[in-house]
């Protein structure tokens, strides 16, 4: 319905954030869903089949972004643990057209998972983090960008920060200098790596 209704508005492209999706990432949350008796799988399984369902009766010409949230409050985070853990339950599998994933940290793993997302979906590589404010090498996020496009075509890439620079009303600890600088240069990366 809310989907339904943000479209009567004029609204085409609507991102989806889900922080509940890279608990099955991490494996101490998944030990606690085991010692809670649920089976991870089986619970990640029914959390795909629910986003599905909210999405399933959009307009075509809607755009669905998923970001799979690992924590961004005040600079803190809430799980560890690569996509490879999920990636083959739901990267082929989630009807979104766009992934918006955290890699702004060892915590996210390697890019290899990637190699399961569809021709049909993009993959925006949260690289630049949110919640510091020392401002990341051009030069190694471009050595990330060809690492991760091993796994998947650089033409269904794209940059970002890995989430917000304010997911709560404190924000993250970073000055607002800061946040222009790191947008800054995600726009100059992009503009020279995908140059036509």
């Amino acid at each position: 319905a809310e989907i339904a209704g943000l479209e009567a508005q004029g609204c085409s492209f609507i991102q989806l954030d889900d922080p509940l999706l890279s608990f099955f990432c991490d494996p101490e949350a998944r030990e606690k869903m085991v010692a809670q008796g649920e089976d991870p799988d089986d619970l990640l399984d029914q959390y795909v089949r629910a986003i599905n369902a909210a999405v399933s009766t959009r307009s075509p010409s809607t755009t669905i972004g998923l970001h799979i949230c690992r924590g961004n409050a005040r600079s803190a985070w809430a799980v560890s643990g690569g996509y490879a853990a999920i990636a083959e339950q739901t990267f082929p599998v989630l009807d979104v057209d766009t992934y918006y994933l955290e890699f702004d940290d060892e915590r996210a793993g390697d890019f290899q998972p990637l190699s399961a997302v569809p021709e049909s979906a993009a993959v925006v590589l949260g690289l630049v983090t949110s919640k510091r404010g020392e401002l990341e090498s051009a030069d190694e996020l471009k050595r990330r960008l060809d690492e991760a496009s091993g796994f998947i075509d650089a033409d269904q890439l794209a940059l970002s920060p890995q989430c917000g620079f304010a997911s709560i009303l404190e924000g993250n600890i970073i000055t607002e200098d800061e946040q222009w600088a790191k947008l800054r240069l995600i726009s100059e990366i992009a503009a020279d790596y995908w140059a036509e």
